[in-house]
């Protein structure tokens, strides 16, 4: 069965063909596959950083920064990741990441360059944090089996809402493949399906999530998950403004039809209501 090239998959198919079978131009092909293959191993370190520390209640981790100094370091590495994040995608930002490759490529790779930065961040907060060696609590028994799968859920969850958003963007394979494949990058359309029908910020509430299901929690994690839970909350609302500028009307109905972080249950959603018949 053919899967259409405008769904989620049919453009990671489309865009995995272009990369696999690039048309010529050896120069553009080993750029574009170098930048790919930094991008995915910094952005698997990442993950995996995350998912082990934070498991761990950021108990564990490679830091080894004396006191009283660990707290003036542990909090730059929390501000550095959610301030950068944010510079990037204003106006100025995007033009910082086209210099960042070739002046020729570097606005198709701008977002490869986006997703190799935001990896690299993650990956200095969570390999570079310095434990406090402080643990309030650790789960047992079948707490511990409740809240692992838990944890396993909402990082289900947060994968499920990248690919909902466009995975070539989120993970950033769209800048590489279109390089290689030499053909201008195409975004995926606004997000309105998956678990964009029920919230407006499905990435925003899953990461949340992942915060607050762990099973060992220290003074560590409470730093970790009050102000990243803070920033999930606030920064999507920059993001939105964004949406706005480019999508205007279309944009300003889903806001209205769909809510912004919690998911309406009982009763008809706004998506139902307005639903075209």
């Amino acid at each position: 069965m053919k899967i259409p090239d405008d769904t989620h998959l049919g453009r990671l198919l489309v865009l995995t063909r272009g990369a696999l079978r690039p048309p010529p131009g050896a120069a553009r092909i080993v750029l574009a596959y170098a930048y790919g293959v930094v991008c995915h191993a910094i952005f698997a370190a990442a993950v995996l950083a995350m998912i082990t520390a934070m498991f761990f209640g950021m108990s564990e981790s490679l830091g080894r920064v004396p006191q009283p100094w660990a707290l003036l370091a542990n909090a730059a590495l929390l501000l550095q990741f959610p301030l950068t994040h944010s510079l990037l995608l204003t106006r100025r930002g995007r033009g910082w990441l086209a210099r960042l490759a070739p002046r020729e490529h570097g606005p198709t790779l701008s977002t490869t360059s986006y997703a190799i930065i935001a990896s690299a961040q993650l990956l200095a907060l969570f390999a570079l944090w310095t434990p406090s060696g402080i643990v309030w609590w650790r789960a047992e028994g079948w707490a511990f089996g409740a809240i692992c799968t838990a944890y396993a859920g909402s990082w289900l969850l947060l994968m499920r809402a990248s690919f909902d958003a466009g995975a070539e963007v989120q993970s950033g394979a769209l800048g590489w493949m279109s390089l290689a494949a030499n053909r201008r990058p195409v975004f995926p359309d606004m997000p309105e399906t998956g678990l964009f029908r029920l919230i407006r910020q499905p990435i925003y509430v899953a990461f949340a999530l992942t915060l607050w299901t762990v099973p060992v929690w220290t003074p560590d994690l409470l730093a970790l998950a009050v102000s990243y839970t803070a920033y999930c909350l606030l920064a999507p609302r920059l993001k939105e403004r964004r949406f706005s500028a480019i999508y205007g009307d279309r944009f300003r109905a889903y806001q209205a039809r769909t809510p912004y972080a919690v998911p309406r249950f009982g009763k008809r959603s706004a998506y139902a209501r307005h639903r075209p018949q």
